[in-house]
């Protein structure tokens, strides 16, 4: 099965921490939005943040490797948008700092465990493929 290269106990708690991580973000974004400059930062924040826990949920139901595979990049890709945006909030002042500190390091870390998930099931389509 595509979803057994990652742990079962790991499953359970990237999808919570992936939802809590989202559930933050809408937080943040409803303040951002408020201001004149916010709207499209928020929104596109806002899209990368929860499209992040979804894409990884829906891996789990994934009918082929491949789309595993694809699944899983797609959330690597939402979560690196996702802490580009807020780096760029604290760049411009965009929101609280303090809340937007709490969640970058929270994103970054999210960051590595899919891009390194990711690295991993696509090594194991290729090596099947040889």
């Amino acid at each position: 099965m595509p979803h057994a290269l990652v742990r079962a106990m790991e499953r359970p708690e990237l999808e919570m921490r992936s939802q809590a991580f989202a559930a933050n973000v809408m937080a943040l974004c409803a303040e951002v939005r408020k201001l004149p400059t916010g709207r499209t930062p928020a929104d596109q924040l806002l899209d990368a943040a929860t499209s992040v826990g979804a894409n990884y949920r829906a891996s789990s139901r994934a009918r082929s490797r491949a789309e595993f595979v694809a699944k899983l990049g797609i959330v690597a890709e939402e979560i690196d948008e996702s802490v580009y945006w807020l780096e760029l909030m604290l760049r411009t002042n965009l929101g609280d700092p303090s809340a937007v500190g709490r969640l970058l390091p929270e994103a970054k870390e999210l960051r590595a465990i899919f891009a390194a998930s990711y690295r991993t099931a696509r090594l194991g389509k290729t090596r099947k493929a040889q």
